[in-house]
């Protein structure tokens, strides 16, 4: 098996189910129909609601669903083989991510795009409207946490690549500046991603000084230094630090997976994992668990994800310009994130599996694998730094796809810069992420928990922000630094899938009430079933057989209380809806589709 089959094929197959399973959606099912107004024009106010080029909707929509989920997930799941994966992350987005992204972004703008929680109340009532708000704090809480682990592995005792990150800090400040002050993009973005290069070249000058030294930091420091980024963040003007760091870090994403696929193309690595691996019955180094559940909550993102709700029901509905457009943004967006998913897959199964898995398991387990590395200790010293146990997935994909791209004999001594460079693009990527994600944290707890502490809701107000943003990053913060990836990662996995399931949920009830034909459901009650036990099935495992077991690493009860909250939520809320779709489906469909049409006229 070579890498280009596995791309070729990949794209064949996602491009006829957007030319036919998306045009279904879209002309069947949804019934988008242009020559109503979307909620953009409706309520357009120059600020938040803005009708966008489809194409421009495209790329922040994108942007804002391929956090890190698709860059770590495959990595991390390559444990089980390259086989379930690559099928999970193929039949996942087609049933289900790319179903679940369209039938959330058409709920949220036929309420004029609110978010899901609302939404939620709205079509289903106030109880799973409570619990879908409740669940989406603890989950946006949990993603962030899941995200920053990836980041310590990546900069712990890594000089170079901390000092490459941290510069990135007052360059976007300063490029938010300049742009606030002359209104210049063009020269501010040429400048920006010029200084971010020479912190990459220069990098190498700081090891082995003064400044080195400081900048090498233990997991612990890092796991304080997160939070404390992410607040500032959180609580600073959206234009000084977040937004100018989004920007940059487009022009990075675009660029870095054009030239994966391009090197995997002149490459043509072979795929050096067998499809199976000895640990798809449990037992792993990496994922403890068997490979069904955990094949389908270690990659979320990539093949379904429910952190595309909160962009579904976010932002995204508020820009969209014709109902047409959802087709592309929504359901398009998924399958190409499912590529990008595609490639770190690629990138981790090209490396030898003693290489593999001594670089994501710690030193001890990996004595006890009887596995002998490769080509570990030449990539160590190419890349100028000690590889193994660097656990969480960003090493190895930055491993990866330097293996490949130094393949090409114009790049074979360039491997530390390569590396280096891959692993700023996830680390700025990731804190991409975990800014933003803070920043819907603190609105979710103003929201929330403002309905009883009335100051806490002025969103105007300095001390009710610095508060929030406080709160969101000592809860995330504490269960970063209190955890590893196999249990902060599977606790991610199982929180995000829950969400999207309550978004399939919503959706379902939603062409329930709109569909002409009501077998039309199973295209979201489909993926749902299947979902909500996978959710169910890992939650109790990883409760039992980690998170309350004092002899397993990963014991934690905070982990363990909050995975049982969430679970419950989810039950409460699927009941809540069963006896919801038991009550529309004794209304006669033509009747009920004239109601809905009222609903929202």
């Amino acid at each position: 098996m070579n890498a280009i089959s596995i791309v070729v094929g990949s794209i064949c197959i996602l491009l006829i189910a957007y030319r036919l399973y998306g045009t279904f959606m879209a002309a069947k099912v949804l019934k988008l129909d242009d020559s109503k107004l979307t909620p953009a024009h409706k309520l357009e106010d120059g600020q938040d609601y803005v009708p966008t080029n489809k194409w421009v909707t495209f790329g922040h929509h994108f942007a804002a669903i391929a956090a890190a989920g698709p860059l770590v997930g495959p990595i991390l799941a390559a444990q089980f083989g390259y086989l379930p994966g690559l099928l999970w992350l193929l039949i996942g987005a087609v049933i289900g991510g790319a179903v679940h992204d369209i039938v959330v972004l058409f709920a949220s703008m036929r309420r004029e795009g609110k978010s899901l929680s609302e939404v939620a109340k709205e079509e289903l009532g106030p109880v799973a409207g409570f619990c879908t708000g409740l669940a989406m704090l603890f989950i946006i809480t949990i993603t962030m946490a899941g995200l920053s682990l990836v980041v310590l592995s990546a900069l712990e005792r890594n000089p170079w690549g901390t000092f490459a990150v941290g510069i990135t800090i007052p360059i976007a400040m300063a490029v938010g500046l300049y742009h606030k002050k002359t209104g210049n993009l063009k020269l501010a973005t040429t400048v920006g991603f010029a200084l971010i290069m020479l912190a990459i070249i220069f990098g190498p000058n700081i090891q082995g000084t003064w400044f080195g030294d400081l900048l090498t930091l233990e997991k612990s420091t890092l796991a304080l230094l997160l939070p404390t980024y992410a607040f500032f963040a959180a609580a600073l003007p959206v234009w000084l630090l977040l937004a100018p760091r989004d920007y940059l870090s487009t022009f990075m994403k675009i660029g870095v997976f054009v030239a994966l696929i391009i090197g995997v193309f002149i490459v043509n690595p072979s795929v050096q994992f067998p499809a199976f691996t000895e640990f798809i019955n449990g037992g792993g180094p990496i994922i403890a668990g068997p490979v069904w559940p955990f094949i389908s909550i270690t990659i979320a993102c990539g093949a379904i994800s429910g952190f595309h709700a909160f962009v579904g029901s976010g932002t995204t509905p508020k820009m969209i310009n014709r109902w047409s457009d959802v087709k592309g943004v929504a359901f398009g967006a998924m399958l190409v994130e499912c590529l990008v998913a595609i490639m770190a897959l690629i990138a981790a199964v090209s490396l030898q599996p003693g290489d593999y898995f001594a670089i994501n398991s710690t030193p001890e387990k990996f004595a006890t694998l009887g596995m002998e590395t490769v080509h570990l200790e030449k990539l160590s010293e190419e890349i100028g730094m000690d590889l193994e146990g660097r656990t969480g997935g960003a090493v190895t994909l930055a491993v990866g796809m330097t293996y490949i791209f130094t393949e090409i004999p114009l790049f074979e001594k360039l491997a530390s810069y390569f590396f280096q460079f891959v692993i700023l693009f996830e680390a700025v990527f990731i804190l991409t992420a975990i800014d933003s994600g803070t920043r819907v944290a603190r609105y979710l707890i103003q929201d929330f928990f403002g309905d009883f502490i009335k100051p806490l809701k002025r969103t105007d107000s300095l001390l009710a922000n610095i508060f929030a943003s406080a709160l969101a990053c000592f809860i995330w913060g504490y269960l970063l630094y209190s955890g590893d990836i196999s249990s902060i990662w599977a606790l991610f996995g199982v929180s995000n899938q829950l969400m999207a399931s309550i978004g399939l949920i919503v959706g379902a009830t939603v062409v329930l009430k709109i569909a002409e034909k009501r077998w039309y459901m199973l295209t979201c009650l489909v993926p749902l079933a299947y979902l909500y036990a996978t959710v169910n099935v890992a939650g109790y495992w990883m409760v039992k057989n980690v998170y309350f077991n004092a002899e397993n690493p990963g014991f934690n009860v905070l982990n363990g209380v909050l995975s049982i909250i969430m679970l419950i939520l989810g039950f409460v809320i699927i009941v809540t809806s069963i006896k919801k779709w038991i009550q529309l489906w004794k209304i006669p469909q033509a009747i009920l589709v004239e109601q809905s049409k009222r609903e929202v006229a």
